[in-house]
């Protein structure tokens, strides 16, 4: 049983009205927005995140715990990191147990994240929509691969995808009836062989399947949903009753022009990246055990009392205010410019936090701006990509 779908698209637009990932955005932080607005609704205990997706940044070492840590979950909830497209993400979620978490991501074609939250019922208003395995046909026919070095090879037949591909599948899997709504291929090609006005997706790739579940939600709809990826089928009969939906999509705007300088890698020191991590992925100060002081980044000694070693972390505000803000356009190696920087005055805690700014055009940014923090990829170092949060600016409730 589903109890909350979130959605999220970045803000930038993209060829033929899709959307793409800023400059310090990845399959993971994509996925960690989606997830958070499935959170947004009534919930049980998470005790598994399941990730699908084509665009994983790190093959080796995963990417679970900075997954964890921007969802805000803890260290002990299980995360299965799947390489996969449509029909591994629905299958995901029809057979995904009480407590699970499923997250579709894609970068490449098109840009966007979806998120269901399986519960056990009594979650998002009306106990949540209920999705039941209908059909599902593997198979191979391998116009497009990628090597483990990164290179793709696609042989571009789209009738052969069609016939031999997404026809002969779907008849295979013997459906009692056509589709409502096919997720894994364009519009186009998808409406020709389901009944009705099926859904525009934004994606096609992982995300596009709960991005069809949220659609039907959204309309009230229910029925045969299916997804595609080359030749393997999977469909599933979706009834969204009383399923919680919560979209991040803001309207597509032009990507502001950036330039990138040569000069020397910026290393990365994974002493400073181990210390630093929990309260910078979790977003977390240092509380004086005897003073009550925060401290961000978290002290050893508080400098309010002189307290020693009995701090404990506790969550920051994810809202805040710009207290003050630069632009920066000195080239510098391994960052695009010009970017802005801004210090963030944190609701309600008195904290300041230095943090990049995402989402708006560079020097747009005014004092007293009101946004969210949002995790991002601040940089790249030795291939390592380095997360943080940024300042994304939007009128938000105090």
């Amino acid at each position: 049983m589903i109890t909350a779908l979130g959605t999220y698209l970045p803000p930038w637009g993209g060829p033929g009205g899709t959307r793409r990932p800023g400059p310090d955005e990845d399959a993971i932080t994509i996925a960690v927005a989606a997830g958070r607005r499935a959170l947004d609704a009534p919930h049980p205990e998470v005790a598994r995140v399941v990730l699908v997706t084509r665009d994983l940044p790190l093959l080796e070492g995963g990417n679970g715990a900075v997954l964890l840590a921007g969802l805000g979950l803890g260290r002990d909830v299980e995360v299965v990191e799947q390489v996969g497209g449509a029909p591994a993400t629905l299958d995901a979620v029809s057979t995904a147990s009480p407590g699970t978490l499923v997250i579709g991501a894609d970068c490449t074609p098109a840009t966007g994240a979806a998120a269901a939250l399986v519960g056990g019922g009594g979650g998002g208003g009306g106990g949540g929509g209920t999705v039941t395995p209908a059909g599902r046909v593997t198979r191979s026919l391998p116009l497009r691969v990628r090597d483990l070095g990164g290179t793709v090879r696609e042989d571009e037949d789209p009738r052969l995808q069609r016939e031999r591909g997404l026809r002969a599948s779907l008849s295979a899997a013997g459906l009692p009836g056509k589709p409502v709504s096919l997720a894994g291929v364009g519009h186009r090609d998808g409406a020709a062989f389901c009944e009705g006005d099926p859904p525009v997706l934004p994606t096609v790739g992982a995300s596009a399947a709960l991005f069809s579940l949220a659609a039907l939600a959204e309309r009230g709809a229910g029925g045969l949903v299916a997804a595609i990826e080359q030749a393997t089928f999977s469909a599933v009969r979706w009834d969204p009753s009383g399923v919680a939906l919560h979209r991040d999509e803001p309207a597509p705007r032009e990507m502001p022009a950036r330039r990138s300088s040569p000069g020397p890698e910026i290393k990365i020191a994974f002493t400073a990246y181990d210390r630093a991590f929990d309260a910078k992925l979790g977003w977390e100060a240092g509380r004086c055990g005897s003073c009550a002081t925060l401290a961000f980044p978290a002290r050893h000694r508080c400098l309010t009392c002189g307290s020693e070693g009995d701090a404990v972390m506790v969550p920051l505000p994810r809202t805040g205010s710009v207290y003050t803000t630069t632009t920066v356009h000195v080239p510098v190696p391994g960052l695009e410019t010009p970017y802005t920087l801004a210090v963030v005055e944190l609701d309600d805690v008195g904290v300041r936090a230095l943090v990049t700014v995402t989402d708006s055009p560079p020097g747009s940014l005014e004092i007293g701006d009101r946004g969210r923090l949002l995790l991002r990829r601040v940089a790249i170092r030795a291939g390592v990509p380095d997360y943080g949060y940024a300042f994304s600016p939007g009128e938000v409730a105090r």
